[in-house]
């Protein structure tokens, strides 16, 4: 989901940058800082935040260890 936030708002900050645009709040809505926002979602979505319970590190889900269930 943060992969998808960090794409979303560097699409945001190439259209802003292409129409030359600042929003009304130049120091708010610039280009460097869209691009650190965009960084910041990726890198917590490269460090595991936001994947959901069970799936960063620990296992868990349809991951067996052993004999799986119904397999004789």
């Amino acid at each position: 989901m943060l992969a998808y936030i960090a794409a979303g708002v560097f699409a945001f900050a190439l259209l802003l940058d292409l129409f030359d645009e600042n929003l009304g709040a130049p120091d708010l809505f610039n280009f460097p800082t869209l691009v650190l926002i965009g960084l910041l979602c990726l890198a917590l979505y490269l460090a595991g935040v936001g994947r959901g319970p069970g799936t960063a590190g620990g296992g868990g889900g349809r991951w067996y260890r052993g004999r799986r269930p119904g397999r004789g």
